[in-house]
C-alpha cells in the first residue's frame, strides 16, 4: 500500500517510503484535483529537499502548471503567499522530525490546508497513478526540463513585511530575546526580523547543513534555549520547529511556556482590547484542563476540535473566530494568517510582553495553572477496531475517580502507528498511575 494522507499531509522516511516517484505522482494528482495554472513550492533545510522539490515541480508542470520555487522558507510563508496570490502551494518538510524524514504539505488556492474530502480525491488520483506503473518513466521524461523559478528573495520579503505589520509599528528596543531556529527554515528569517524591530538578539541553531535540522535543538529540544536565556539574562526566548509553523517559549528564569499558555495570554490580551472575535478561542482536545479553567474564569468561550491545526482553522472560519491553536505551539491569528505561524506568534507574544509592564515569567505563570499531564504512546501493528468502545469501561473507571479534577483522552495518531494515552490530574503521580492503568487496557487489545 502506498503512503496515505495523515493529519498534516504526507510524511515518511526519504527515499525509502517517500520516493521521488511518489512525490512526482502526488504533484500530478494534486494539480489534477486542485486545478490552477501556477503552483508555489517551498522547502525546509533537509538534504532531500532539492530532490523532492524537483520531483514535485515536475509533477505540477506535467499537468500544465507553471511553478514558483520559493526555496528555503517557513511553511507559513508558503501559506501566506498562496493566500495573497490565490494560488495553490506546497511545502516540502517533515516539520519537527529528524532529517531522514521528509513530507509534503499542500495548500489550496487561498492558503488553506486541504479538507478531508479534497485529500480523499487526491488520494484516489494518486493511487491510480501509482497503480498504472508509468510513474518512473514519466518522471524521467519531464524532470530534465525542470520548473521555472520565482524571485524567492522578493517573495519572502512580501511575507515578512506582512507579518511585521501585526506589531502595529511598535518596536522591541531594550528587549533581549534568544531565538532557537532549529537549523531549519527560520534560520535566516527570525533573527533578522527581531533585530529589525530593535531587539537584542541571541540566535541559536542557525547553520543548517542538511542533516542537523531539529537535532538537539528547536521546539522539541528546548534545553539549549533554556540555558541560553538564563546565561544571557534574556527577557524571553523562542524555539521554532524545522519548518517554523510552530513555536514554544522560555521565560527569563528558564521555564518552558507551552502553546496553551501562549494562546491563553494572547486570548486574555485580545479580550481586554475587544479584539477577540465572539470572545471565543479554538483549541484541540489536547489542551490542558488548566487552560480551560483559566478561560472560563476570564469569561472566554472554548471551542474544541480534533488534533491538527487544519481542524482549528476550519472551526475558526466556521464560527468567525480569530484565535486558536494547539498545545504543541501551532497558533493561528486568523486576521493575519491561514496556518500556524511561529514567527508571527513570537512577534505577537513579545509585543504583548512589552505592553504588559511585567516580566514574561510573571505573565506566563499568572495566566493559567497547568494540570500535570502524562502522555504515553503505544505502538501498534494495525488499527484496533472499535477502540473507544472497547476501552469505555476502563476510561469510565478512571474518570469516576477524578471527578472534575482530571481528564482522559485516548486517540489514534494521525501520522504514526501509535495510540496516544493522555491523562491530566491534580498530581503527576496520580496522572501517571491512571495512565499506566489505561496503557495496560490498550495493550490487552493488541
Amino acid at each position: 500500500m502506498s503512503l496515505r494522507f495523515g493529519t498534516d499531509g504526507v510524511r515518511a522516511e526519504a527515499y525509502t517510503k517517500l520516493t521521488t516517484e511518489f512525490v512526482y505522482a502526488l504533484g500530478v494528482a494534486a494539480a489534477t484535483v486542485l486545478g490552477g495554472d501556477r503552483f508555489l513550492i517551498g522547502r525546509d533545510t533537509r538534504e532531500s529537499g532539492p530532490d523532492f522539490e524537483a520531483a514535485l515541480g515536475a509533477g505540477f508542470a506535467s499537468a500544465g502548471a507553471t511553478i514558483g520555487l520559493l526555496g528555503v522558507v517557513p511553511t507559513p510563508a508558503v501559506a501566506w503567499l498562496s493566500a495573497a496570490d490565490n494560488v495553490p502551494g506546497a511545502m516540502i518538510s517533515a516539520s519537527h522530525n529528524p532529517y531522514q524524514d521528509n513530507g509534503i504539505k499542500l495548500f489550496a488556492a487561498g492558503g488553506l490546508k486541504l479538507n478531508d474530502d479534497v485529500q480523499d480525491q487526491i488520494q484516489g488520483e494518486l493511487d491510480a497513478l501509482l497503480d498504472s506503473g508509468t510513474v518512473a518513466d514519466s518522471l524521467a521524461t519531464v524532470l530534465a526540463a525542470g520548473p521555472s523559478g520565482a524571485d524567492s528573495t522578493a517573495e519572502l520579503r512580501r511575507y515578512v513585511e506582512a507579518v511585521v505589520k501585526a506589531t502595529e509599528g511598535r518596536q522591541f528596543a531594550g528587549t533581549k530575546v534568544v531565538l532557537d531556529c532549529a537549523n531549519g527554515s527560520n534560520s535566516a528569517v527570525a533573527p533578522t526580523v527581531f533585530a529589525s524591530l530593535g531587539a537584542d538578539v541571541v540566535a541559536l541553531a542557525t547553520e543548517p547543513d542538511g542533516q542537523n535540522i531539529n537535532r538537539g535543538c528547536g521546539s522539541t529540544h528546548l534545553e539549549s534555549l533554556q540555558a541560553a536565556v538564563v546565561e544571557h539574562g534574556a527577557d524571553l526566548g523562542f524555539g521554532y520547529d524545522g519548518d517554523a509553523d510552530r513555536v514554544l517559549a522560555v521565560d527569563g528564569t528558564g521555564e518552558i511556556v507551552d502553546g496553551d499558555q501562549l494562546i491563553a495570554m494572547c486570548a486574555a490580551d485580545m479580550a481586554d482590547r475587544d479584539m477577540l472575535a465572539h470572545n471565543t478561542v479554538v483549541v484541540t482536545v489536547m489542551s490542558n484542563l488548566g487552560f480551560r479553567r483559566a478561560m472560563t474564569a476570564a469569561g472566554i468561550t472554548v471551542v474544541d476540535t480534533k488534533v491538527g491545526d487544519r481542524y482549528v482553522l476550519e472551526a475558526l472560519d466556521a464560527g468567525g473566530f480569530g484565535l486558536g491553536g494547539e498545545q504543541s505551539g501551532h497558533v493561528i491569528f486568523r486576521d493575519w494568517a491561514t496556518t500556524g505561524d511561529g514567527l508571527l506568534t513570537s512577534l505577537m507574544v513579545t509585543d504583548l510582553f512589552r505592553r504588559s509592564g511585567t516580566s514574561f515569567a510573571a505573565l506566563a505563570s499568572g495566566v493559567m495553572t497547568r494540570f500535570p499531564q502524562v502522555l504515553e504512546n503505544i505502538r501498534v501493528a494495525e488499527k484496533i477496531a472499535d477502540l473507544h468502545d472497547k476501552l469505555a469501561p476502563a476510561i469510565a473507571e478512571v474518570e469516576a475517580e477524578f471527578g472534575d479534577d482530571g481528564r482522559v483522552l485516548i486517540r489514534e495518531s494521525g501520522t504514526e502507528p501509535l495510540i496516544r494515552v493522555m491523562v491530566e490530574a491534580a498530581t503527576t503521580e496520580r496522572a501517571q498511575q491512571s495512565a499506566d492503568q489505561l496503557v495496560k487496557a490498550v495493550e490487552a487489545l493488541t
